[in-house]
């Protein structure tokens, strides 16, 4: 496996990002090692709070929702998924699939050993986030899914049709452009800027173009059979499981009834809509604070 890694002055000076690096290698079933880049702020014996991103963002997405938290007492740990950010990006499209990123965050969860999480996913961080709750659901104590599904064959939405279609296709894929078409508010230059940090060409945007066609939409995708297996486990978790979508993405609007009607740990929870295209992150970032905020000390 041919593995890129960006160079680290493309992170120097980002707006909103005081954050430390920090790494934890994880090795492939190929033998190939793998760097993982993770924020992790506030008290290392609190309980953490884990913030996973989605396509093509990185946990910068997140710099609003840390110093919060982290103020608040709690340990809270972005992640970037491989391919993304920090994190180590395989050169080929073909080097990422669906279970090679479970693989890959399982193994990351389980090296820092985190339990007692607070888990935050949105986009592919609940594609991938869930499949981590459905492998490890002792290391879990409560789960806010946004903007996200678990997909199992059935089907997708116009909305994620057209996203597919455009990433397939596109010659360049602009990804601080498309951060800012997928929010409402007005991101600024330095802002979009921070977002194409990550990819000095597109050599290194292999995952940011397989990732959608990874979606397991049909009954022919691989990893149909994993997120049937994974539902089973998710319709028997019975601990706090919110849905906090936004009100105008098209990709995965309807998507939170399902979690709401079949995860027991939905049942009564005060489910929320907030403000926001897709990445609601750069939206509704003091609210999902709070949510967070309340579920970590619950």
């Amino acid at each position: 496996m041919n593995v890129l890694r960006t160079p680290d002055e493309r992170f120097e000076g980002l707006a909103d990002w005081p954050f430390e690096p920090h790494y934890r290698e994880v090795r492939d079933a190929d033998g190939t090692s793998l760097r993982i880049h993770y924020v992790d702020e506030g008290p290392g014996a609190a309980d953490p709070i884990l913030l996973m991103h989605g396509e093509p963002s990185w946990s910068y997405l997140y710099r609003k929702i840390i110093p919060p938290l982290a103020a608040g007492g709690h340990r809270v740990v972005a992640p970037d998924l491989i391919g993304f950010g920090r994190s180590d990006k395989p050169a080929a499209r073909a080097d990422y699939t669906y279970e090679r990123h479970v693989a890959w965050m399982s193994a990351w969860v389980t090296a820092l050993d985190l339990r007692n999480i607070t888990l935050f996913c949105q986009d592919w961080g609940g594609l991938i986030g869930l499949r981590l709750v459905a492998a490890f659901p002792e290391r879990f104590k409560a789960v806010v899914a946004a903007n996200t599904f678990l997909p199992t064959g059935t089907g997708s939405s116009a909305g994620f049709d057209q996203w597919l279609a455009f990433s397939q296709n596109v010659p360049v894929l602009a990804v601080g452009a498309l951060l800012q078409a997928g929010s409402v508010r007005e991101l600024t230059d330095a802002e979009v800027a921070a977002y194409d940090a990550p990819f000095p060409d597109e050599s290194y945007k292999a995952g940011a173009r397989q990732f959608p066609a990874l979606v397991p939409i049909t009954p022919q995708h691989p990893s149909v059979a994993e997120n049937l297996e994974a539902w089973k486990v998710l319709e028997a978790f019975d601990k706090p499981f919110v849905t906090a979508f936004s009100d105008a993405d098209p990709v995965t609007k309807g998507a939170d009834a399902p979690f709401q009607a079949r995860v027991p740990g939905a049942m009564g929870q005060a489910h929320v809509t907030l403000r926001g295209g897709h990445f609601l992150q750069e939206d509704s970032p003091a609210e999902i604070a709070a949510l967070l905020d309340r579920l970590a000390k619950a």
